[in-house]
């Protein structure tokens, strides 16, 4: 369930939206001004913020920023008002909602808010590799421990965590998700565990963390294997003692929560390379689930198309259609080193390119495959024309091709290039300091 929390008046084509979030399953929380909204999302937290422009945008992402509160933000206000959308875009919103608002358009924006991927079902699974993984999940999923879901990028790592948080007894419960690759030390220490007032400047009240938001529920640690050292021994207190240490606390807050952790990286080596600490790795493994590729479970291919062009086509408001024989060949033909995220994305472009009463093979446009030990092309002339280049100069083309090969999906580039995401984050904020274009995928935040 995700928790959206509402700037504005519940009254007019902004309560329509509340309306039409409330009946797609989100938990709705209001605010009547900025200094409540800020007082809600240091306290409950919420997973997404509807703001009215008729409220200080810019002025909410300065006060969150300041604050270390790390929540996408969608700016809500009359179509016609393009410069007041412009300005909110510009100050950091990730996205504009025209009022009257479109259900299908909020679902959406739920959906991305919530990273569901798949969905909040139950994942689709027709494959026995797969339906061995969703047995064993249903097997563990009433117990108390912690689960270390493994897998490649795209997999449905996060998917199935939320099934395993459905299928427990904290169902009822909060279910909060965290990605760890994806903010700054500082900024994820803060989001895990919270501050009291004055922890750092722009503290100006207690917040609480992660932890405590999911108290009674789950918490997901996804990319947990890019965590900082320093971090990894806080965590490690934190899961052993059920209790969290706020910035700049001088007292620890108890908790309630289950951990399940996600990776793709493997944290057995990581551990070996001195990289992850193996007292928490053995604390996170005590259940391990690991998701095939989808190249290994082609069964769940034509099932998971069918599946997203259903959801597209109604999202879309197109008719839905079936594939044709030969859509569905090019389907199955198709190697999938992005895995699920990748067919997804594939069956959304088809559903909405795709003519006449079926999807043909034609609106199925899938990128050529490289191997994976050869992410970009040699350089014409092979090692004798890098002679006489900086080393650093080699890296940054080999990283921005790699990007380019990746269409900007970062987790992809890090696998290939044999490197940690927060190290490709490092770098790509290097490159842009120094004024050069980064590939990034569509959606994804600049840092």
């Amino acid at each position: 369930m995700s928790r959206l929390l509402i700037l504005g008046a519940l009254s007019g084509p902004l309560g329509v939206a509340a309306r039409m979030a409330q009946s797609r399953g989100a938990a709705i929380a209001q605010a009547d001004n900025l200094g409540a909204a800020l007082a809600h999302l240091r306290g409950p937290g919420a997973d997404l913020v509807f703001c009215h422009v008729g409220h200080d945008v810019a002025a909410l992402l300065r006060g969150m920023a300041a604050e270390r509160i790390a929540c996408p933000v969608i700016a809500c206000g009359p179509e016609e008002n393009a410069v007041e959308a412009i300005a909110a875009v510009r100050a950091g919103a990730r996205d504009f909602l025209p009022l009257p608002p479109d259900a299908d358009l909020i679902a959406a924006m739920l959906e991305a808010a919530a990273g569901h991927g798949e969905g909040t079902q139950a994942p689709v699974a027709r494959d026995p590799a797969m339906l061995a993984v969703l047995a064993r999940a249903n097997q563990v999923a009433r117990a108390e421990a912690s689960v270390l879901i493994t897998g490649e990028s795209g997999t449905g790592k996060e998917v199935l965590a939320r099934h395993i948080h459905a299928a427990s007894r904290r169902a009822r419960g909060p279910f909060v998700a965290l990605n760890c690759a994806a903010l700054p030390e500082a900024l994820l220490e803060s989001e895990l565990f919270g501050h009291e007032k004055g922890a750092f400047s722009g503290a100006v009240a207690a917040r609480r963390g992660k932890f405590e938001q999911a108290d009674g529920g789950t918490l997901l640690l996804d990319e947990i294997g890019e965590m900082d050292p320093r971090l990894q021994a806080k965590l490690l207190r934190a899961i052993q003692e059920r209790e969290v240490d706020r910035l700049g606390g001088t007292r620890p807050v108890k908790v309630d929560v289950r951990i399940l952790a996600a990776t793709n990286r493997d944290l057995a080596a990581e551990v070996r390379a001195g990289r992850f600490r193996e007292d928490l790795y053995f604390r996170l493994d005590v259940v391990r689930l690991k998701l095939p590729p989808l190249r290994e479970r082609p069964a769940d291919i034509l099932p998971l198309a069918e599946h997203f062009a259903r959801r597209y086509a109604d999202a879309n408001g197109l008719d839905r259609r079936p594939f044709a024989a030969a859509a569905r060949a090019a389907l199955l033909r198709h190697p999938w080193p992005g895995n699920v995220r990748e067919l997804e994305n594939a069956v959304h472009r088809a559903v909405l390119l795709a003519e006449g009463h079926e999807i043909g093979a034609e609106a199925i446009e899938l990128a050529p495959c490289a191997p994976a030990s050869l992410p970009v092309a040699a350089a014409p002339g092979g090692v004798e024309a890098l002679v006489g280049r900086k080393v650093e100069e080699v890296e940054r083309d080999l990283i921005l091709g790699t990007l380019s090969h990746c269409l900007g999906n970062r987790t992809r580039a890090a696998e290939i290039l044999g490197i940690s995401i927060r190290a490709l984050r490092n770098k790509i904020h290097d490159y842009r300091a120094s004024g050069l274009s980064v590939p990034a995928a569509p959606g994804y935040a600049v840092d």
